[in-house]
C-alpha cells in the first residue's frame, strides 16, 4: 500500500514537471513554429475592430503587430470575448492575450501579466443632462457593463443596493443597450466612450463618475518566464524608442502618460 501510494506521488511530481518545462518553453516553440498567436477583441474600438475591409485592426492589433515583428515571427490573430479571452489562453488556443486586458487578483490567480503598455479609465457614462455625482446617485437607475470584465468587478463594488447592473457577455451588448435606451448608464473606458462619441453622436457619452484607472497588460500563462522577458523587453524597447507613444497617440488620441 505505501509502495502504491509512494509510486503515485512520483506519477504526480512527473507530470507537474512536465507540465512546467511544456509551459516553460513556450517562447522557444513560438520561435520554432514561426508563428505568434494573439488573442484579441473585435468589438472594443478603437483597441480591436472590424475595420473597413472587415480585417482586424485597433490600438491592439497594431501592438500584436509590433510584437511579432520584434520576435521575428508570422502574426495569427485570434478573435475573442471579454469572457473568453483567459479560457483560450488556459487551453493553448493562443499564446498570449493583446486585448484591452486589465489586472484584478482573480485573474493573477491563473494567468500572468506583463508590464503595462497603456492606462486608461473606467467610468460610468451618460447623456449630457443627466445628473450622477456620487455612487449613491446610482440607486434606481439601469447600467450596462460586460460581465467579468474590471469595471464590472469596480462598478459590482461600488454601487448601492438598488442600483439595476445589466450584465452582458460582449461590449457590443453592453453598448447597444445604451444606445437603444434600455438603460440609463453605461460602464466603460474613456477611449472607448470617446471613440464611439464621435461615431455615434446622437446619444451622448459623457463622463459622470469615474471608476478607476485601469493600465492594459499583455497576458500569458503561469510560469512562463522566457516569455515574460521576451514581451516585457518588446514593450520596454518600444516604449525608449518612440513608437508605443506614437501608437497611443494614433489610436487613442493622447501622448502615454509619464511613469507609465
Amino acid at each position: 500500500m505505501k509502495r502504491r501510494h509512494f509510486l503515485a506521488g512520483l506519477a504526480v511530481l512527473a507530470t507537474s514537471a512536465t507540465s512546467f518545462t511544456a509551459r516553460a518553453d513556450t517562447l522557444d516553440a513560438i520561435k520554432k513554429a514561426g508563428v505568434l498567436r494573439v488573442a484579441i477583441l473585435q468589438d472594443y474600438p478603437p483597441f480591436g475592430f472590424a475595420g473597413p475591409d472587415m480585417s482586424p485592426a485597433g490600438f491592439d492589433v497594431d501592438f500584436a503587430k509590433l510584437a511579432a515583428q520584434h520576435m521575428g515571427t508570422k502574426l495569427e490573430l485570434v478573435p475573442v470575448t471579454g469572457a473568453n479571452r483567459l479560457p483560450f489562453l488556459q487551453t493553448d488556443k493562443v499564446d498570449i492575450i493583446i486585448g484591452c486586458l486589465g489586472k484584478n487578483a482573480e485573474r493573477a490567480k491563473v494567468i500572468d501579466f506583463s508590464e503595462p503598455y497603456f492606462q486608461i479609465y473606467n467610468g460610468i457614462f451618460g447623456p449630457e443632462n443627466s445628473q450622477l455625482d456620487t455612487p449613491a446617485e446610482l440607486v434606481g437607475h439601469k447600467i450596462s457593463v460586460t460581465r467579468g470584465s474590471t469595471e464590472d468587478l469596480a462598478l459590482s463594488a461600488m454601487a448601492p443596493a438598488g442600483t439595476e447592473i445589466h450584465r452582458f457577455e460582449d461590449n457590443n451588448g453592453t453598448l447597444s443597450a445604451y444606445f437603444s435606451k434600455q438603460v440609463d448608464f453605461v460602464a466603460t473606458g474613456s477611449v472607448t466612450a470617446s471613440d464611439l462619441m464621435k461615431k455615434r453622436p446622437r446619444r451622448a457619452l459623457i463622463s459622470k463618475l469615474k471608476i478607476d484607472d485601469e493600465p492594459g497588460y499583455v497576458g500569458l500563462r503561469k510560469r512562463e518566464p522566457a516569455l515574460l522577458e521576451s514581451i516585457n523587453g518588446i514593450i520596454q524597447t518600444t516604449k525608449k524608442d518612440g513608437t508605443l507613444n506614437a501608437l497611443t497617440e494614433k489610436w487613442l488620441g493622447f501622448p502615454m502618460p509619464e511613469g507609465l
